[in-house]
């Protein structure tokens, strides 16, 4: 007799933010709905993780503590960063401290502990290898694991897979050469004394910036990046609204011509922009230095690195002044891209499922983030992430997680609610 396969009304692949999000949501739909919706989650980390290699100290969130995983939908729910700093008796501390914007790694074990609240919903370590439509009315979700070869048969499909750190064509990670995301584990290995080459514009380029240049005294931080400085982050009060919850709808029934203009107007909302107060803090490093005369952070601006290559003692790297055309010879101990993330490609899992694309090649998307598929496959398939061209330059934030999980559980539950069973 074969093993039963368990089907569930929602199965989500990934466990980050988004899907975490989704977790609640069902959790508190469930605790009141007359009729239960199955569901459980698929990550392939073997526990919770967001960004770890770029927890530094003191870097702080670029959103409201107000926009986490539930407050936005449910401003009374149990899973709120409020109530997890009253658990954590920070409560007063926070609120004295006069700041929406938490520490990155005190919104990283918010995270932690919202899921940790959730677990019983949750397989770590299970990697979504396929995807196969059965029966017209159900998906089988394939996972590979330690304990071997699995399957999930799923009425609803939740994707939820995240970012890949971005590396330019023809650069390859290596020990010497690292994309930001590994920050953290990599500089254990180095010493004081060292050369660090980092290139990028954005807000990750210029805090690994700031932190290889405190956290190594003695070491030179040159930062490659093609504009001419960094530039600030617009998070004016009118131009937040592009984070609205309304905004999206807006952005969504938009002309293809208004969404483009939409995203170009306010890219420096989120975009290759950093914080205002961290330009400052570096602008004064290299001020003080050249006060000094002793210049550790060097700025290559209007430039691009032409070349990078191993050498015996680290990296060569070459860098090119786009003005001059003159270029400079860096032998470093490391470089580090902070070149940005791209959304992972749901495409290889759901080549079989008949989804429908647009004349770009991307998927077609509803309001509701249900990919448009073929009339005769049944069970919803939803993204979380991947809809900037449906749903605008939210598609993958933080601003939107709360209300977004709301909206496909909305559509999972208004479409069939069956009752569990086993096959």
């Amino acid at each position: 007799m074969s093993q039963a396969v368990p089907v569930y009304d929602l199965v989500g692949v990934g466990f980050g933010p988004s899907n975490l999000a989704l977790a609640i949501a069902l959790t508190e739909h469930n605790a009141v709905a007359r009729h239960k919706t199955t569901g459980v989650f698929l990550e392939r980390q073997p526990r919770f993780g967001w960004h770890r290699g770029m927890l530094i100290e003191d870097a702080t969130m670029q959103v409201s503590f107000l926009k986490d995983l539930v407050t936005l939908r449910n401003p009374t729910s149990e899973f709120s960063f409020l109530c997890y700093l009253h658990g954590k008796g920070r409560l007063i501390d926070f609120i004295n401290h006069k700041n929406l914007f938490p520490l990155r790694v005190e919104f990283h074990d918010y995270l932690e502990w919202a899921a940790a609240k959730v677990d019983d919903l949750v397989f770590y370590g299970h990697e979504v290898v396929g995807v196969e439509p059965v029966d017209g009315d159900h998906l089988d979700v394939t996972v590979r694991s330690k304990d071997g070869v699995s399957v999930y048969r799923a009425r609803n499909l939740v994707l939820a897979t995240g970012l890949r750190p971005h590396l330019p064509d023809g650069v390859v990670a290596t020990d010497r050469i690292w994309h930001n995301r590994d920050l953290l584990d990599r500089v254990t290995g180095l010493s004081d004394g060292s050369r660090f080459v980092v290139v990028g514009a954005g807000q990750s380029a210029a805090e690994v910036v700031a932190f290889l240049h405190e956290r190594f005294p003695r070491a030179e931080v040159c930062a490659v990046f093609s504009r001419y400085g960094y530039s600030p982050a617009d998070d004016s009060s009118f131009a937040n609204r592009i984070f609205d919850p309304a905004a999206v709808g807006e952005f969504y029934e938009a002309p293809p011509e208004v969404k483009q203009s939409l995203v170009d107007y306010h890219a420096n909302t989120n975009y290759s922009v950093v914080d205002a107060d961290l330009i400052d803090d570096l602008y004064r490093r290299v001020y003080r230095e050249k006060v000094l005369g002793t210049s550790r952070l060097r700025m290559f601006n209007v430039s691009r690195v032409e070349d990078v290559a191993a050498t015996p003692a680290g990296v060569r790297t070459t860098v090119r002044s786009l003005v001059t055309g003159a270029s400079t010879v860096l032998d470093a101990d490391a470089v580090v891209y902070a070149t940005g993330y791209r959304p992972a490609d749901p495409g290889p899992l759901l080549d079989s499922c008949g989804c429908r694309r647009d004349e770009q090649g991307r998927l077609r998307v509803g309001r509701d983030y249900r990919v448009l598929t073929d009339p005769d496959l049944g069970p919803g398939i939803y993204l979380q992430g991947g809809t900037e061209h449906t749903h605008g330059i939210t598609s993958s934030l933080l601003s939107n997680t709360a209300i977004r999980a709301a909206e496909i559980l909305r559509s999972i539950v208004d479409s069939e609610v069956p009752a569990p069973q086993y096959i």
